[in-house]
C-alpha cells in the first residue's frame, strides 16, 4: 500500500458521519500499532507473551473496519475504503501504523 492510498483511505473514514464508529476504529488502529512496535522491540519470551494480545487487537481492528463500513453503507455513505483497504492482514495491518503516524504528526 502507498501513503498516497492510505492517507486517501484515512481520509474517506474521516468523511464519515458515524462519529463514534470512526473514533472506535482510529483508536482501534492505534492500538493494535503501539503493539506491533511493542512486539517489534520485545525479546523472544515477551514476542511469545504479546503474541495473543497483539493478534487480538488486529482482530478488534478488523472488526472495527468491517462494523464502520458496513454502517455508512447503510447510511448511504460511500464505504469504498474498506475494498480499497482489502482483506489482506499485513496491508490492514500497515494501514494501522500510518494511522498512528498520520495523527501523531497532526498533534504536534
Amino acid at each position: 500500500m502507498t501513503n498516497e492510498l492510505a492517507r486517501q483511505i484515512l481520509g474517506n473514514v474521516e468523511q464519515s458521519s458515524l462519529d463514534s464508529l470512526r473514533r472506535q476504529l482510529l483508536a482501534t488502529a492505534v492500538r493494535y500499532a503501539r503493539l506491533r512496535v511493542e512486539w517489534q522491540l520485545a525479546g523472544v519470551n515477551e514476542r511469545a507473551e504479546l503474541d495473543v494480545t497483539r493478534t487480538a487487537a488486529h482482530n478488534a481492528l478488523i472488526d472495527a473496519c468491517n462494523i464502520l463500513s458496513r454502517n455508512m453503507r447503510k447510511h448511504d455513505e460511500d464505504n469504498q475504503w474498506r475494498a480499497q483497504l482489502g482483506d489482506d492482514r499485513k496491508v490492514i495491518g500497515d494501514w494501522a501504523c500510518f494511522v498512528h503516524c498520520e495523527l501523531g504528526v497532526r498533534a504536534r
